[in-house]
């Protein structure tokens, strides 16, 4: 795995290992900045048969981040944040982007909305077309009209949205098919508003563990056939319908999923992933992937990762 500097070491992957040893290591990590090594920009290799696809994203910097309510099992309120070295490693991630040949678009974060950094949630893109997110918890309802508002300013055609949905967090495109998420956060009568709204087949996935509440955090689009994804994760027909579509699917470990292993995102060959999903990463290699790893430990606090702070913008 490609390491970026400016990463802490030595972190348990257990969420409640990472919220002890916080403190402890919140000075080594702020003393460092990234600078992105020459490997991103390598061609696609030939060798493997990966091919990276230019990628246009929209990104929130985290100038508002903190943990301030409890709406996911990851957050806790009484657990100190970092503002300062969320920002840091959230410009890692961007830089990782920008290296990567991405163009990244940015959205100003709102006071009061510190949740915002997850742009994920913000809506789905494409054709030209954005569907925007209708949250189910009130502290983060003021997020979907601004940014709805942003992609009437970039030129999407925005739908309003009838049901309650939370953006690419439940809603994922794997070649032409979406794969939507519900359980816990998008009801799942959005989905008909998707298949109508992009003519395009969706697939229905029952969340059944509380601390993987958006479909991002337990399926990885990796390309346009190819998902890696926490079994345990999911009801038992909706396993059966990802084993019988992905059967070559990469099986993603409980403790690599515990860090949001699969909350990452890929340009079809570099996959950027949490850097302590060491497991993920020996996977990703094996199949001809190019994994990148992060530290989004800080972040990780709201319940998020690299794929939350990413929604693929698609005109």
């Amino acid at each position: 795995m490609i390491r970026v500097p400016g990463c802490r070491e030595g972190v348990p992957s257990g969420l409640w290992d990472i919220v002890r040893l916080h403190d402890r290591v919140l000075g080594r990590a702020a003393r460092s900045r990234s600078t992105m090594p020459s490997t991103l920009s390598q061609p696609a290799d030939t060798a493997t048969g990966r091919a990276a696809v230019a990628k246009r994203v929209l990104m929130c910097r985290p100038d508002h981040f903190d943990v301030v309510y409890k709406i996911n099992p990851w957050m806790d309120p009484a657990v100190p944040t970092d503002t300062s070295l969320a920002v840091r490693q959230w410009q890692t991630l961007y830089d990782t982007y920008v290296g990567l040949g991405f163009r990244v678009d940015l959205i100003d974060g709102i006071a009061g909305l510190p949740d915002m950094v997850y742009a994920a949630n913000g809506g789905f893109t494409l054709d030209g077309i954005a569907y925007g997110a209708a949250f189910q918890h009130p502290e983060r309802q003021p997020e979907g009209p601004a940014y709805m508002d942003w992609f009437r300013e970039a030129g999407f055609d925005v739908r309003v949205p009838e049901q309650v949905n939370e953006g690419e967090g439940d809603i994922l495109l794997v070649g032409d098919t979406i794969l939507a998420g519900t359980g816990f956060r998008s009801d799942s009568t959005s989905h008909a508003e998707v298949a109508r709204i992009f003519d395009r087949e969706v697939v229905t996935l029952r969340l059944v563990n509380p601390s993987f509440y958006h479909l991002d955090t337990a399926i990885a689009v990796l390309d346009d056939t190819n998902i890696a994804y926490l079994p345990s994760a999911f009801d038992a027909d909706s396993l059966d319908e990802i084993e019988r579509r992905y059967p070559d699917a990469v099986e993603v470990s409980e403790q690599d999923a515990s860090i949001l292993g699969l909350n990452s995102y890929s340009d079809g060959r570099n996959v950027v992933i949490a850097e302590k999903a060491v497991g993920f990463e020996a996977s990703l290699r094996e199949r001809g992937y190019t994994p990148i790893g992060v530290d989004l430990s800080e972040l990780l606090l709201g319940g998020g990762g690299v794929k939350c702070c990413t929604l693929e913008l698609r005109q």
